[in-house]
């Protein structure tokens, strides 16, 4: 029966607290982000809404200054120049306002598929482990890979997948360029369940 050292049990539980705290902070910033982005949405209807109360505001005064002015054709023409002015400006601005929206959606998607990670069973490709942690192979923010502590490992896997088959074609397509020691793992918050079959 292996003997466990009372140095090696405090260095587990004290990679655990590591961990603990890993999490917290990064839900944290999950949250953060996520009210970030609640208010990046409110504020973008309410310049949305005030962007077209300016449209509409400014195509009746332009309608009942014309209507004033229908005698003086010169001052017509300065409305005109200038409205269509302001309406090139409000394309810019509505242009500017449909790109941040597409960049909100992407932000979401992305805490989405995190959260979707974190929530259900996934499948990934395990390619690598290593004793210490200090082998940074790709961010944390990255939703493609995963790193996982297994005691006393460090493990790296590629690619979340929702059903085994998918990972398992994955995991031959990386046997075939050279990662012969490759595995498909199973995985749920964050943890290994199990080492699934590889065929």
């Amino acid at each position: 029966m292996p003997f466990i050292e009372e140095s090696d049990l405090l260095e587990l539980h004290k990679d655990i607290d590591k961990a603990q705290i890993i999490n917290e902070r990064l839900l944290d910033q999950i949250k953060f982000k996520n009210k970030e982005l609640k208010r990046s949405k409110i504020q973008r209807n309410v310049l949305a809404g005030i962007t077209g109360l300016f449209l509409i505001g400014t195509l009746a005064i332009t309608a009942f200054t014309a209507g004033l002015s229908q005698n003086n054709f010169e001052a017509q023409d300065q409305y005109v120049l200038s409205d269509i002015d302001s309406l090139d400006a409000i394309k810019n601005r509505l242009d500017n306002l449909k790109q941040q929206n597409e960049e909100l959606s992407l932000v979401k998607e992305f805490y989405l598929a995190k959260n979707f990670l974190e929530k259900e069973k996934v499948y990934s490709v395990q390619v690598k482990s290593f004793v210490d942690n200090n082998v940074t192979l790709a961010s944390e923010a990255l939703t493609n890979t995963m790193f996982v502590k297994t005691n006393p490992f460090y493990s790296y896997s590629l690619g979340n997948f929702e059903t085994l088959q998918e990972a398992q074609k994955f995991r031959k397509q990386l046997v075939d360029i050279g990662f012969k020691d490759a595995f498909v793992a199973s995985y749920k918050e964050g943890k290994r369940i199990k080492i699934e079959d590889p065929y």
